[in-house]
This record gives structure tokens, C-alpha cells and sequence, in this order.
């Protein structure tokens, strides 16, 4: 049964957990602070509804058969978008879940602020070779101190982190009080997001050896961003892509207590608009009929991308034969289909030759699942090949 808490449930110290989240994740602004990257605007595309997924056959890793609907509902879907050829042809949504309501998409923010460097590298403002000094100070010894830009894009940056996302005592935990997710131990320690980040401990190898999958690598980025451009991040993010997407919906970003973006994973919009972002990666940048990310750039995550970084990473088994570019995901299958991923089961799917955009939000009870991740794939790409 599909249950959302009410208000007075919710707090600081429980709006990740579960029933709860099938209320924060549309909810986030209540929780965290945050800013505006765009104010809603009245929805005029009629819904066509999920016929199309009704009666859609499935195979399970187990090998049996689940139909689409029943999938959604039983992963703890939210909100599920099906665009073909540009044009909506499957909407879903849970009991629980507001349509016209932003929901949080975690680290899918790390794709988006993958595709505003390409925007600020374009306009001459950032040099992804460069090192990370030459944008953001960081103190000798700190991890970032020695690394590129390009190591944060790819996530190949030589860090001491672990990301675990229920850690309570360590550095993450560190790192979520100070991004303001988290509440404090104890009154008076109070880090900005940047503090904590430039902080952090290099590991013992060389930069650019493994793919090491650690947020703090693109909130950086997001900060890289920011003195590059001389914009506030949600500004820059607003002027340069969002406006152009043809979106109706709010978004908006978390901030730490500076008002630094959590570039990382803070951002939340809705389904819809999720999957014209995702439309205008298929197309190759472009979007309301101008080029708004550089074509070369989406090339440059479509072919690029170090494999032996990605076969001694974190994340090998999830994509056999993929690689992680600019914080996107070639899943390395032969429709060459590329992902954005978030935790709790944010997707998009992304399937060039079928000329498919899916996007699944979720309020998963686990951060992280390898299990249900690994279903999840299957299922996207087995609806992207057949819807």
C-alpha cells in the first residue's frame, strides 16, 4: 500500500529514511535550504497515460516475468517518463507522488553539472586540463591539491573517502552536516561545504588510475564552476541550460550555509522536465532549436572515457563493458545507451537508436542496492527497446 507521512513525521534527521522520503523527495525545500533554478509554469501537454506499459512483459534476473506497472509500483516508483522520437508516449506516477511537483534527483545532478562544464569550457571561462588550484585554493596535502578537473569530471581523483550513505560518525557524516543534510552532533561546528571538501585526504595512488565514484569530486566541480564563470551555480545552471529545455516545472537546488550548491546531488525538478534534459543529451546538445550544450562535448562523453580506469573501479560489474565520462555512464551495450544515475533509484535512460528517453524517480527504503540496481537496468533497457 502506498503510504506518504504526514508533515509532522518529518525532520532533519529522518527525511532520507523510509516512509518518509515518499514525502521529502518532493519536499526537499522544507528540509534544506535552497534556491530557485526555475519557477513553475502552467503544464499544457495532455498526459497520455500508461497504456502504453500496461501489459508490457518483462524478464527478471531470475527469469521470471513482471509486467511494467507492476514493476513501477513494486520498486517504490514515483514517477516514471517515456519520450519516443521527442515526443511523450508513457507517464506514470505513484498514489503518493505530486506530478507537477520537483523531486529530488540526487546524483543525476552530477550529469547535469557535467554538461554546464561543457557550457563554461565552451565559452573560454573553464579548462577542464587545468588544475583544480587554478579555480578553488586547497591547502597542500588535501586530496584535490595536485589534481585536475578533468580528474573530477571523470572521477579519477586519488581520494581517501568512502561513500557511505548511511555513516553517522566519519567523514561522510562530515560532509552531509556541512552541505546541511544532515543535523549537527554538536552545537558549534559549523564547516561550509567547501571547508570539508578541500579538506579531504589524498589515497595512496597516482590521480587518474581508477574510477573512484565520490561526490565530493563534482560538488568541487559545481564549486570549479562557480570561479570559473563568476556566476553562482543555480544562475549559471538556469541561464546557460535549464531556460532552453522548454520546461513547466519548479527546480531547485540545495545550499550549504554559504549558499554553496550541492552540484553533487541537490538538485530537484520534475519527471517531465527531467526527461527533456535527457531528450537534449539524445540530440546531441540541442534543444528549442539552438546548440545549448557543445556538440563536441556530448561526442566527447558518447566515445571518450578511460576503460581501464572504469574495469578497476568501483563500479565494474554494473556496466561490463561501460565507462564514465563527464559524469555520464556508457553503459556500453550496442544501442549505445548512456545513464544518469541518482541513489534511492533515480534513472535516466538514454537509447540512441531506439531514439528513447526514460526516466524512473523513486523512493527506494536503501540509498544503495546492488540488486535492485542491477534490476533496474534491465528493466529500463528491456522498456527502452520495446515501448
Amino acid at each position: 500500500m502506498s503510504h506518504a507521512p504526514s508533515r509532522s513525521e518529518v525532520r532533519l534527521s529522518n527525511w532520507r529514511t523510509h516512509p518518509n522520503s515518499r514525502w521529502s523527495f518532493q519536499n526537499v525545500r522544507e528540509i534544506v535550504p535552497t534556491v530557485e533554478i526555475a519557477a513553475a509554469r502552467a503544464e499544457t501537454e495532455a498526459s497520455p497515460g500508461s497504456d502504453a506499459l500496461s501489459g508490457l512483459d518483462l524478464s527478471l534476473p531470475n527469469g521470471s516475468r513482471i509486467d511494467a506497472l507492476d514493476h513501477l509500483a513494486q520498486s517504490h516508483g514515483d514517477a516514471f517518463v517515456a519520450l519516443k522520437d521527442g515526443r511523450l508516449v508513457a507517464e506514470w506516477y505513484a498514489p503518493h507522488c505530486d506530478p507537477n511537483a520537483p523531486h529530488i534527483i540526487f546524483s543525476i545532478s552530477k550529469s547535469v553539472t557535467g554538461l554546464l562544464a561543457g557550457i563554461a569550457a565552451a565559452e573560454g571561462a573553464l579548462d577542464p586540463d587545468a588544475p583544480i588550484t587554478a579555480y578553488v585554493p586547497v591547502p597542500p596535502g588535501g586530496a584535490y591539491c595536485d589534481a585536475t578537473v578533468r580528474h573530477l569530471l571523470d572521477m579519477t581523483v586519488s581520494l581517501s573517502f568512502e561513500e557511505n550513505y548511511l555513516d553517522r560518525q566519519s567523514d561522510f557524516d562530515r560532509y552531509r552536516r556541512a552541505m546541511l543534510w544532515n543535523p549537527e552532533h554538536e552545537a558549534g561546528r559549523e564547516e561550509t561545504l567547501e571547508e570539508v571538501l578541500v579538506s579531504l585526504p589524498k589515497a595512496q595512488h597516482p590521480h587518474g588510475r581508477h574510477f573512484h565514484y565520490a561526490s565530493p569530486d563534482t560538488d568541487l566541480l559545481g564549486l570549479v564552476i562557480e570561479r570559473a564563470t563568476g556566476t553562482r551555480f543555480h544562475a549559471y545552471l538556469a541561464d546557460r541550460l535549464w531556460r532552453h529545455l522548454g520546461g513547466r516545472g519548479a527546480a531547485s537546488v540545495t545550499v550549504d550555509r554559504v549558499g554553496t550548491a550541492r552540484a553533487a546531488g541537490g538538485i530537484s525538478v520534475t519527471a517531465r522536465d527531467l526527461a527533456r534534459f535527457g531528450q537534449m543529451m539524445l540530440d546531441g546538445g540541442a534543444a528549442g532549436g539552438r546548440q545549448v550544450v557543445p556538440a563536441d562535448w556530448i561526442d566527447d562523453i558518447r566515445s571518450n572515457g578511460d576503460r581501464e580506469a572504469w574495469v578497476t573501479g568501483d563500479f565494474a560489474g554494473l556496466f561490463g563493458k561501460g565507462r564514465y565520462r563527464s559524469c555520464w555512464y556508457d553503459t556500453g551495450d550496442e544501442h549505445g545507451s548512456l545513464a544518469a544515475i541518482g541513489i534511492h533509484e533515480q534513472w535516466i535512460w538514454i537509447d540512441p537508436v531506439r531514439r528513447v528517453v526514460l526516466v524512473k524517480l523513486s523512493s527506494r527504503p536503501e540509498p544503495s542496492h546492488d540488486p535492485s540496481t542491477m534490476r533496474e537496468k534491465s528493466m529500463l533497457r528491456q522498456i527502452a527497446r520495446r515501448i
